[in-house]
């Protein structure tokens, strides 16, 4: 697997190690605040990892860390060079029809019949030559995941994509990311708020407190996940508790 090198990277990687992320002594400041401190992490292949945390934690500059936008940083990560972005705005450029916009930035020219293809997968081929002004914040968002999933990437980094969704487009949002999760078989890492979310999706949640890596659960329940089982709420309990969540609050409080 190619591997993308950032500031401060190793180059290589034992074989055995079945990870497409490695993160080691991580730090990143913003002035005098440290954001992210000497954290280490990894994420295998094929794993979906939910990255959970307050605001201001330094979710999203970790996130933005391994997708190489950020590169003031010191310690060691390492990423593939195929990985893709999806953030909560899906940012289509306005002038480009849909079908362009999910081939925008590929080395090629761009290619119809294989946007065609990625947008068939998100269920919107049918809106390939409409302008982005006239879609919906689910399709956009569908766009989006188009647009990622496009590059066929072996890591997929998905910054809270669903919040600014109705409660029932997010739901479907949800199912048609685990579903394209499976079939494409990369590692995912997504950064949300909702506790019940990284639940329903990921293999394993973490926790970020204070710049580092707090907690990590490892979720065993067999899918489809059912929010009834009492294990699953057993689990959201723990999870709630360890973001400082209790007496029942609803998760969005986080």
């Amino acid at each position: 697997m190619a591997t993308g090198i950032q500031r401060n990277v190793t180059t290589e990687r034992p074989s055995a190690t079945p990870s497409v992320v490695n993160v080691c002594g991580l730090t990143r400041r913003f002035g005098e605040r440290e954001v992210l401190k000497n954290l280490d992490l990894e994420i295998a292949a094929g794993e979906f990892v939910a990255l959970l945390g307050a605001s201001g934690c330094g979710k999203s500059t970790l996130l933005r860390i391994l997708a190489d936008l950020d590169r003031d940083i010191s310690g060691e990560v390492e990423v593939p060079l195929r990985r893709s972005v999806a953030f909560q705005a899906p940012r289509l450029m306005p002038w480009k029809r849909v079908w362009r916009n999910v081939v925008l930035g590929l080395p090629d020219a761009p290619d119809r019949k294989r946007a065609i293809a990625a947008l068939d997968e998100v269920g919107i081929s049918h809106r390939a030559d409409q302008w982005p002004k006239v879609l919906s914040g689910g399709e956009a968002q569908r766009v989006s995941l188009a647009r990622a999933l496009v590059r066929q990437p072996d890591l997929l980094l998905l910054d809270e994509p669903f919040a600014a969704l109705d409660a029932l487009t997010r739901i479907k949002a949800q199912e048609l990311v685990g579903e394209l999760w499976q079939r494409h078989g990369c590692a995912v890492l997504l950064v949300t708020h909702d506790v019940e979310e990284a639940l329903l999706l990921s293999d394993r949640v973490l926790v970020m407190k204070d710049g580092i890596i707090a907690h990590e659960e490892r979720i065993a329940l067999d899918r489809p996940r059912d929010v009834a089982d009492p294990e699953f709420a057993a689990l959201r309990g723990r999870l709630l508790s360890w973001l400082g969540v209790r007496h029942g609050r609803h998760e969005e409080a986080a």
